[in-house]
């Protein structure tokens, strides 16, 4: 997990091969997440689940937008025309989350999209064992999924930055 006071220059991936090496990464980083999204959500006090998928989530999102050279700060040092490329990228592919300061509202409004599975998930543990059994498939199976469209939205913008580049090379 990034640290706020990093010191570290993460820049966006040079390649395509970089590219798919920080996608797979940050996959596996997902999967990893969303395992303890459904051990949390096996607990069987409703609410425990939803405050720390809210954590995790917003750790993911700026752990993988570090990764990819993608968070607000990254993106705040490149020059304005790979700024501006880099945001239009990231509307393009839907990435809402990809450059922006995670906040808790945004991971809210985020996790709202799934409500469906969630409310199947929180009334899963009203039912002992097989619910909980249940409300963590179906914790990890959202987890995982929201984060594979994101890591998916910054493997998009980094491929168009590297177009860019290559565009602006020639």
């Amino acid at each position: 997990m990034a640290s706020n006071n990093d010191t570290q220059w993460v820049l966006v991936p040079g390649s395509v091969q970089d590219i798919a090496a920080v996608r797979e990464r940050c996959r596996r980083l997902v999967r990893r997440r969303a395992v303890w999204s459904a051990g949390m959500a096996a607990v069987p006090i409703p609410g425990v689940d939803v405050v720390s998928d809210l954590r995790l989530f917003a750790l993911l999102i700026e752990d993988v937008n570090q990764e990819f050279g993608l968070s607000a700060e990254q993106i705040a040092r490149l020059q304005p025309q790979w700024r501006m490329l880099a945001y239009e990228a990231a509307v393009g592919a839907g990435g809402m989350l990809v450059g922006k300061i995670v906040t808790r509202d945004v991971v809210t409004a985020l996790l709202r999209r799934s409500g469906g599975k969630l409310l199947a998930r929180q009334a899963g543990k009203l039912v002992p064992i097989a619910g909980q059994l249940a409300s963590a498939a179906i914790g990890f199976a959202v987890f995982r999924q929201l984060g594979y469209q994101h890591v998916e939205a910054c493997a998009v913008v980094a491929q168009q930055l590297l177009a860019g580049r290559m565009a602006a090379a020639n």
